[in-house]
């Protein structure tokens, strides 16, 4: 039924669970993420978004399932591997978590500094540098200071570093969030011409229902620690289902 089971899997998750203490916050939960693919994934607070990700990017270990990425287990891969395949991901947080003390130059080449190694083709840092700038259109603020810069544009400078190794998957955490509706529609449209840019697979975190409805091929509800419903955007909003249509109500 599934029109993507055609594509290549390069991001999946089977039957992740973890518990804090008597806190069952993962139940089972399962996604798939298929190349070239935007799929968004929400829930609401205390669902378990925010505890998926920190499994997903490593900062926790789950209590038992399995994280597939490119076919490599995360969680038992070596670290040195697991530090090739972190090379492969861009993370956009929420806060978009800049260093204050650094320019946006410096914010940039920080990552450039560790895995510049890495990078197939190297061209040089400040090639790297004003390239990631120029597709977020924001080359004229290289030597700003991030307080320098509008909510907006930090978001924009910390899209730029999270692409700047040139990732195959994106993650984004609440990529609109404390954004004003003209500068979030900015945003969306921007992470939509990355895909077609970059033909990368990413994953979208977030509550914004404009956000889903424009970005995404495909959605993942999640309730209660589980994968609740997933679809696309017409499927799940036309559903009659009380808890799915619980999402898409104002």
């Amino acid at each position: 039924m599934n029109n993507q089971d055609h594509k290549k899997v390069v991001l999946e998750l089977k039957n992740l669970t973890k518990s804090f203490g008597d806190n069952h916050v993962l139940k089972g939960f399962n996604l798939k993420l298929y190349e070239g693919e935007n799929l968004v994934v929400m829930g609401k607070s205390g669902s378990g978004k925010s505890v998926m990700v920190r499994c997903l990017v490593g900062l926790i270990q789950p209590d038992s399932g399995s994280i597939s990425i490119k076919g490599e287990d995360i969680i038992t891969i070596g670290h040195k591997e697991l530090d090739l395949l972190r090379t492969e991901i861009g993370f956009l947080f929420q806060g978009s978590a800049l260093y204050d003390s650094m320019t946006v130059r410096e914010n940039l080449e920080f990552p450039l500094r560790r895995h510049k190694d890495k990078i197939k083709n190297f061209t040089g840092t400040e090639v790297l540098v004003r390239e990631a700038l120029q597709n977020v259109g924001l080359e004229h603020a290289i030597d700003l200071m991030p307080a320098e810069l509008s909510g907006g544009m930090q978001r924009r400078v910390a899209l730029a570093r999270a692409l700047i190794l040139k990732p195959s998957i994106m993650m984004y955490d609440e990529p609109t969030t404390g954004l004003d509706p003209i500068t979030a529609k900015e945003i969306i449209q921007l992470l939509r011409n990355i895909q077609v840019k970059y033909q990368t697979s990413s994953i979208i975190i977030t509550h914004d229902v404009d956000c889903a409805r424009v970005i995404s091929n495909r959605m993942i509800l999640l309730v209660d620690g589980i994968n609740y419903a997933e679809g696309t955007f017409e499927e799940l909003s036309n559903s009659e289902d009380p808890q799915v249509q619980a999402f898409f109500k104002n």
